[in-house]
């Protein structure tokens, strides 16, 4: 089980100083979208230059032109790149075959997909990486959250490897963890944390007890 640190609201310097408190705990460092939007794939350049032993995770939210875009992302430094699941399945496609070409992985989010079961399994058969449940900020300040989702795909998935994100916190990883998810994606559960490399250090041990 690896745990991946969401980053949304930093600019790239800031980053990698927050990046720097606890990169023996984590496995990916995501660059998120607001930071894609913000610095553009420069950000994802310079997290994999300044942390080469760590895996980078572009959140693009690949809608459209898979293959360009994870061309792009790969040209960056990303190891990972976030597909949407409500794309169309040439789109994810063109994202998986581009990936192989990098050596590189594809995380499809499942984020707003209405018939959860349905799409994890045609998503799988197509050849992804990760499959991840992911409530979103909107949604998870109606007090709404992944882990009942992930307990669905988990029962269906079986070639990928399943993901959760999404207002996980020290306190809610113990029933993430029971779910046996293969990657944990927390943001601001460490980001907003007051002792952040504490923080980090208990959810490693969480999960590696698992």
């Amino acid at each position: 089980m690896k745990l991946q640190l969401a980053l949304d609201l930093v600019n790239i310097p800031d980053g990698i100083a927050l990046v720097r408190e606890v990169e023996q705990y984590v496995d990916i460092v995501e660059i998120g979208t607001p930071i894609v939007i913000n610095e553009g794939l420069h950000a994802v350049r310079a997290m994999k230059e300044a942390f080469p032993h760590l895996q980078v995770l572009a959140d693009l939210k690949v809608m459209d032109a898979g293959g360009y875009e994870v061309m792009k992302a790969s040209e960056a430094g990303a190891d990972l790149i976030t597909v949407l699941g409500a794309s169309e399945d040439s789109t994810i496609r063109g994202a998986v075959a581009e990936a192989r070409k990098h050596g590189k992985s594809i995380l499809v989010d499942m984020i707003a997909v209405k018939d959860l079961e349905q799409r994890a399994r045609e998503v799988d058969a197509l050849g992804v990486d990760y499959i991840c449940v992911h409530t979103g900020y909107d949604l998870q300040a109606e007090g709404q959250n992944a882990f009942d989702d992930l307990r669905r795909i988990k029962a269906v998935v079986k070639q990928a490897k399943t993901a959760v994100a999404g207002g996980i916190k020290l306190g809610t990883l113990p029933e993430v963890v029971a779910a046996q998810p293969d990657l944990v994606i927390v943001g601001g559960g460490i980001t907003g944390a007051d002792d952040r490399a504490a923080t980090a250090a208990e959810m490693r041990r969480l999960i590696s007890g698992a």
